[in-house]
């Protein structure tokens, strides 16, 4: 079984206020009820904020992710009784060819490696029907998000029930496509608790060669979550395809 990448569970709960429903929830919602999903499987759920958000009568929502953390607290929340939560990598979804969309977001499909990445893509492709729908976004390498990542452009504050935590990011390498950086966060004594990231930027070539690879068909890629056009000023690429 996989690690548990996120396993502090104070941080966990500030993941939760850090990462609100906005457009992105807004667009992948609107995607399941558009093509009349029975059945989702959301892999990288988190805390399942969207996860949990996507159930409806006559649907079937399971939440997907590696870290116990995580997951614990999904449960805890209302509405969580409704979805079925899984620990575990994408090797852990059920093969069953009968899911109508998978869907991998807040730009979790970053933290998979060139080598996996191919067998995400299989596993979700064994998951869904013929017909099914896979979406996901990941963040635009032209934009060069990483350059920003700065402590001086990303330093804060701010009162949690321990008291005033200050935190930061900063990139300690950048190569390839391979960006390692670090989250820091000083809690009130002092103590720096330090999480280490890894994310792969790919260009759309990468993921379109992945999908069509692992038998995924009418794949778009767009620059935002309304539809435009990708352009190297586009901070996210939105995929969306269909299992042939």
């Amino acid at each position: 079984m996989v690690d548990d990448p996120y396993r502090d569970a104070e941080l966990v709960e500030l993941y939760e206020i850090d990462n609100p429903g906005g457009a992105g929830h807004s667009y992948y919602r609107a995607l399941a009820d558009a093509i009349g999903a029975d059945s989702v499987i959301d892999l990288g759920c988190g805390t399942g904020l969207l996860t949990r958000s996507l159930v409806k009568p006559g649907r079937t929502v399971t939440g997907v992710d590696p870290s116990t953390t995580m997951l614990d607290f999904a449960r805890r929340q209302p509405g969580a009784e409704a979805v079925t939560w899984i620990r575990g990598d994408a090797s852990a979804i059920r093969p069953s060819g009968t899911a109508d969309l998978a869907i991998c977001t807040g730009n979790a499909i970053m933290h998979v490696s060139p080598d996996a990445l191919p067998a995400v893509f299989d596993s979700l492709a064994r998951a869904l029907r013929p017909g099914g729908t896979v979406s996901f976004e990941s963040r635009n390498p032209a934009y060069r998000e990483w350059e920003q990542w700065t402590r001086e452009a990303t330093y804060g504050e701010r009162a949690i029930q321990a008291g005033r935590l200050r935190e930061w990011l900063e990139v300690t390498s950048a190569e390839d496509g391979r960006v390692v950086f670090d989250a820091h966060n000083v809690f009130p004594d002092g103590e720096d608790r330090v999480y280490t990231s890894v994310l792969f930027f790919r260009a759309v070539e990468e993921f379109t060669q992945a999908l069509g690879d692992a038998g995924f068909t009418d794949i778009t890629c767009f620059g935002d979550w309304q539809g435009a056009p990708v352009e190297d000023t586009c901070r996210i690429l939105v995929f969306r395809a269909q299992k042939s």
